[in-house]
């Protein structure tokens, strides 16, 4: 198994190490870990987006069913 298919099985702060590494790695390693590095680095990028994003979905549900009801607005009856 490559590191690429072990990436959806990482926990979050695995997955920030790894992408914190192979940043490091493409900007300051060896040819070879430049090269690794940037095989690596899109597909980290985009599993930590979409984490994000799942994230930031989950909160924003649990903030509309935190919200309460509004209460319905009065209207003034017609006279007939």
């Amino acid at each position: 198994m490559s590191l690429i298919d072990k990436i959806p099985h990482l926990d979050d702060a695995s997955l920030k190490n790894l992408l914190d590494n192979a940043r490091r790695l493409g900007a300051a390693g060896s040819s070879k870990q430049q090269a690794d590095a940037a095989e690596l680095l899109p597909a980290l990028e985009a599993a930590v987006a979409a984490r994000k994003a799942v994230k930031l979905g989950a909160a924003a549900e649990k903030r509309l069913a935190a919200k309460k009801p509004a209460a319905p607005k009065k209207t003034a009856a017609k006279a007939a």
